[in-house]
């Protein structure tokens, strides 16, 4: 029986024929399937491109470098040792410490006053100055219980009441002093307070404004009982005398001449008496009023005395002289300092610097910015004086004192100022080749010697005789004339970076 079906149609419930699509199933039927290859192509075309791109890149890196790989793969394996290269200049070892820059004599004014009437605790009742103020010789600096407070020029310090009568160094101090104020001693010998230096101290005093306190403070009357004294006697003389030439009586006469001479020699005590008397009143210079300072003019480098506060401890400091610096070295560094060293002060806020030279070291230990009385010591050792003390004591360390002499007077606004001082403890004589310390060392047949490198490594031992060190290098000597050199290179150790393959030695 023939077969009705249209071509191309599948029979009722079966299969399509064979190369025929089955529509039914795949939407979109040969569309969809042909989109999904062409996906598949490309990713595995770009797969395979990366691929190729990344293989070139690498390749690429065998064949091509850069300037520094260039240089670098030209220069020379790393040493396996340090080198440093011989220098010729002056060579000079130096000790560097802080200093303080101070004058040639500090005076710390605290004068001891015995107060006011009736025993009242003293009291500051004036201050003349002010801080940074110049003050000449007989400058009243201030007033205690209504009495000055002066300064005179003097390198003793004061240590008792200058009165009439009084001999010594320090009575010659004062009619010097005063004789340069205009007001001379007379006929005094130089040494001795008598009248010529009386009528000097009564101007003096008078030329600033205040009486003068008197040496026998009892309002005359040691003089006035003495002057009566012989008074009497001189009348007692009379008498006698007279008793004696009215007599005619040869019994009496020989009684009456005894009065006589017993009232002559009455008299001539009582004149001695007066003369004692006479010599030792009249003015005096009291401890507590003067202040003696080496130089003028001297400066006001502090003041802390104020107007109605009782005087006690150290009313203000002076500074005489020329600015010096002083610091103090420790122990290990005293054999290296000595007088006539130069040295090279710094002024770090300003960065000036100024030269100057050890003038002094100290033999002993001493405590750091110590204080003690009224006694300043300057730079150079020396003390000055006020009129009393109040035993400060500073806390620093324990050093030996160091004096430097600027070679050019340094900026009055340094006083007080800290210093940087460079001391040159040796140097060589003129230019000479020096190397590293860590270049030198000793064989076993006990000489000195260096070690020497060229370019391609080659190293040489050289003998030679070492002289001054300093900052780490020291002076060599070739023994063999010309065999060392200025700008030989010395082996001055091992290269670390050597042994691990980096030339910078670090890890």
């Amino acid at each position: 029986m023939a077969d009705d079906t249209p071509a191309g149609t599948a029979p009722a419930g079966g299969e399509p024929p064979a190369g025929v699509a089955d529509s039914s199933r795949t939407p979109g039927g040969d569309a969809g399937g042909a989109r999904m290859n062409r996906r598949r192509f490309w990713v595995a075309a770009l797969v395979a491109g990366a691929v190729a791109l990344t293989g070139a890149g690498v390749a690429a890196t065998a064949f091509i470098r850069s300037p520094a790989q260039v240089a670098a793969d030209a220069e020379p394996p790393p040493q396996d040792v340090l080198i440093a290269r011989v220098e010729n200049r002056v060579l000079a070892e130096t000790v560097v410490l802080r200093g303080t820059v101070a004058a040639g004599q500090s005076i710390q004014v605290a004068p001891v006053s015995a107060g006011g009437e009736g025993g009242a605790a003293p009291v500051i009742t004036k201050v003349s100055v002010k801080s940074g103020d110049a003050v000449r010789s007989g400058k009243v600096l201030l007033e205690i219980s209504g009495r000055p407070v002066f300064v005179l020029r003097g390198s003793l310090p004061v240590y008792r009441d200058l009165k009439p009568g009084a001999t010594g160094d320090d009575v010659r101090q004062l009619q010097d002093a005063l004789d340069a104020l205009g007001h001379g001693r007379g006929g005094d010998e130089r040494g001795t307070f008598g009248p010529g230096t009386k009528n000097a101290v009564e101007e003096f005093y008078s030329s600033i404004g205040y009486d003068p306190k008197p040496a026998v403070d009892d309002d005359g009357a040691a003089v006035d009982g003495a002057r009566t004294s012989v008074t009497g006697a001189e009348r007692a003389l009379v008498d006698a005398r007279d008793a004696l030439a009215a007599n005619t009586d040869d019994k009496q006469k020989k009684t009456l001449k005894k009065a006589r001479d017993r009232a002559a020699e009455d008299l001539d005590t009582a004149r001695e008496a007066l003369a004692k008397a006479e010599a030792a009143a009249g003015p005096m210079v009291p401890a507590a009023e003067v202040v003696f300072v080496r130089a003028f003019p001297a400066r006001v480098a502090t003041v802390t005395a104020r107007p109605g506060a009782q005087a006690s401890g150290t009313a203000m400091t002076l500074s005489s002289g020329k600015l010096m610096a002083q610091g103090y070295l420790q122990e290990h560094q005293k054999g290296m300092i000595r007088a006539g060293q130069k040295v090279r002060i710094l002024d770090e806020g300003t960065g000036r610097e100024t030269a100057g030279k050890v003038v002094s070291v100290a033999d002993t230990p001493s405590q750091q910015d110590q204080q003690s009385g009224s006694q300043g010591t300057g730079p150079d050792g020396n003390s000055g004086n006020g009129g009393g003390g109040d035993d400060a004591q500073g806390n620093g360390a324990v050093g030996y004192l160091v004096t430097v002499d600027p070679a050019r007077e340094l900026p009055s606004g340094l006083a007080g100022q800290e210093v940087r001082l460079t001391v040159e403890a040796a140097s060589t004589d003129g230019k000479a080749l020096v190397v590293p310390v860590t270049a030198v060392s000793a064989g076993v047949d006990g000489k000195t010697v260096v070690t020497t490198v060229d370019g391609t490594g080659r190293q040489q031992r050289i003998e030679v005789r070492t002289g001054t060190t300093g900052d780490g290098f020291v002076e060599v000597v070739p023994l063999a004339p010309g065999a060392l050199k200025q700008g030989d290179e010395v082996v001055t150790g091992v290269n670390p970076g050597a042994a691990s393959g980096n030339p910078q030695g670090s890890p």
